[in-house]
């Protein structure tokens, strides 16, 4: 399946075939080539409706490797992606990938934008008030990604230094308010729009550490010398899918396919591509 990269707003619609009776048809209508080609025509129509095919409008972040990122192609790709490629495929669903800003990706997703949130995306219980939720799929932890001669060993060795975190992400809430006591220590807490801008400034010297989900720590510490995390994992969390509260139907056809992938053995061959998160999947490891 071609993956379609999109920029703007996209609504998830049916492409209705219109069938029309010309006056000329009409006045013929005794004619009996004519009626046969009204027939022929309505049963053309019948056919095309059937054949329609559904639009699934994936929100992603598009810089949250190993979940969803953009390869060297210029394409979107991850785990989550090839996911929901798979359940697309096995639904007969056409799809497309819309990168969402993060910190707007809920009135995004309330703005008809895209057709669900699936992008590595912690289940908070905010959310299930407002919004419907998959099954979880993948168990999360926060830590503490920093250079490997920086002197910090653990959380402790973090006051008074300058801390970056994406807008928008559990690690901020678990700052603003579990954790909070261990921000106070911080000298200056930076937010930033993505994870890669955070990583950027740890390399430049603008921060001392990034507090980052723990897959995404291990992803870039496999990619990059001179990095280390923390061995603390700061906060227990479930990612999750999701949908507007009146899709319910929607998400359990998705909850359904991924079940069916399970059961077929295709979500562990696309798992087994992405050694760092295998051992955290729900379906494969309960």
């Amino acid at each position: 399946m071609k993956l379609k990269k999109t920029i703007s707003i996209f609504l998830t619609t049916l492409l209705l075939p219109l069938g029309a009776c010309s006056s000329d048809s009409a006045t013929a209508s005794s004619d009996d080539s004519s009626v046969d080609s009204i027939v022929d025509s309505s049963e053309s129509s019948a056919e095309e409706t059937t054949d329609e095919t559904q639009t699934f409008i994936m929100g992603i972040d598009p810089e949250y490797p190993p979940f969803s990122y953009m390869d060297d192609d210029g394409d979107y790709t991850g785990f989550d992606v090839e996911v929901c490629e798979a359940v697309c495929d096995y639904l007969g669903w056409d799809m497309e990938v819309f990168g969402v800003n993060w910190d707007q990706k809920l009135v995004q997703l309330d703005a008809q934008e895209c057709d669900c949130v699936w992008s590595g995306m912690t289940i908070l219980d905010s959310m299930e008030e407002d919004y419907v939720i998959s099954k979880p799929y993948f168990y999360n932890t926060q830590v503490f990604l920093v250079k490997e001669d920086s002197g910090i060993a653990s959380s402790a060795d973090i006051e008074g230094k300058d801390v970056a975190v994406q807008l928008g992400t559990s690690g901020e809430s678990l700052l603003n308010d579990e954790l909070s006591d261990l921000a106070g220590t911080f000298n200056n807490l930076v937010t930033c729009d993505s994870f890669l801008k955070c990583f950027t400034e740890l390399a430049g010297n603008a921060v001392d550490a990034v507090f980052v989900d723990l897959p995404v720590a291990l992803n870039y510490v496999a990619e990059n010398d001179g990095y280390v995390i923390i061995d603390e994992n700061l906060g227990a969390e479930e990612y999750g899918i999701a949908f507007r509260s009146s899709d319910q139907d929607l998400c359990d056809q998705v909850d359904e396919a991924i079940q069916e992938l399970v059961a077929n053995g295709t979500y562990a061959e696309i798992a087994e591509k992405y050694p760092d998160i295998i051992d955290n999947l729900v379906f494969l490891n309960d």
